[in-house]
């Protein structure tokens, strides 16, 4: 792949996401809904976790929780390259369950970069076999990978939380996101969403940051790039899911895809037919 580029290819097993980079782009903060684990295969990353700022290199995996907020930039200007596979939640919740025999409702990753030779191998692995084949997918030998990769995950580098990454169930903050998320393609203004909660505009903006890891208008524009995502995925024409997403139009979804995930909607309409 030229470098410069984030592209999305096709995965085939149900519920993950692929990604393909090589770029010097520097995303800035957001979350995923998903969790992703990658290699990174050229380069060095930088990036400020939800657990500080750490780096990895070429040969580390790194890893990320949903809603975990996280940004990420190039430790030079040649760049770097990775690849990354988005999970499902409940897939790694399932594998937990298998593993340990017991139920397991919410796991975390414990570290956003990690050396792990084996976790390296396993990833490739499953990379080749659900996004680089050329050939008929292997149903079985896919899902050996897909578990092999899990358990391994669960095993060595997950945990039940000590804390979560919501918001308090009941707080001001909880109903200034309940009413983003009930509608994110609304038209808001911060007095409003103020007066829901009864705190003054600076004090939202404030908290909301503090508390979701990104202010007001960033995480509404996250839940409209998931919204047109859903839309796109089912089959909506781009046009009609920026429409449906609150976009003005559909450059302006595309631009807001590209500064997030390095795709545009085009690629990662692509990625899901």
């Amino acid at each position: 792949m030229p470098r410069g580029r984030v592209h999305m290819p096709r995965c085939t097993i149900a519920g993950v996401e692929a990604t393909v980079a090589d770029t010097a782009h520097s995303f800035p903060r957001h979350s995923h809904d998903r969790f992703g684990v990658g290699v990174i295969v050229r380069g060095g990353h930088r990036s400020a976790s939800g657990r500080g700022v750490v780096e990895a290199r070429a040969n580390d995996a790194i890893t990320v929780n949903p809603g975990e907020v996280h940004d990420g930039s190039p430790l030079d200007e040649r760049g770097r390259a990775w690849r990354m596979l988005y999970f499902e939640p409940s897939m790694l919740t399932r594998a937990a369950t298998e593993v340990t025999g017991v139920a397991a409702r919410e796991i975390e990753l414990t570290r956003p970069v990690v050396h792990d030779p084996l976790l390296k191998h396993l990833f490739e692995r499953l990379f080749a076999v659900s996004v680089l084949t050329q050939s008929a997918p292997d149903n079985l030998r896919t899902e050996a990978a897909l578990l092999e990769l899990l358990g391994h995950l669960v095993q060595s580098h997950a945990t039940r939380p000590a804390h979560t990454l919501a918001v308090h169930a009941q707080g001001p903050i909880a109903r200034a996101k309940a009413r983003i998320d009930d509608d994110p393609t609304a038209t808001l203004t911060l007095a409003e969403l103020a007066a829901d909660t009864g705190l003054s505009r600076f004090q939202l903006l404030r908290g909301f940051a503090h508390e979701m890891g990104l202010p007001p208008h960033a995480y509404r524009m996250q839940r409209r790039i998931a919204l047109a995502r859903r839309s796109i995925a089912r089959g909506a024409t781009l046009a009609d899911a920026a429409a449906a997403a609150g976009f003005a139009d559909q450059s302006h979804m595309t631009r807001a895809f590209v500064r997030l995930l390095g795709v545009t909607p085009a690629n990662y309409a692509a990625a899901m037919r």
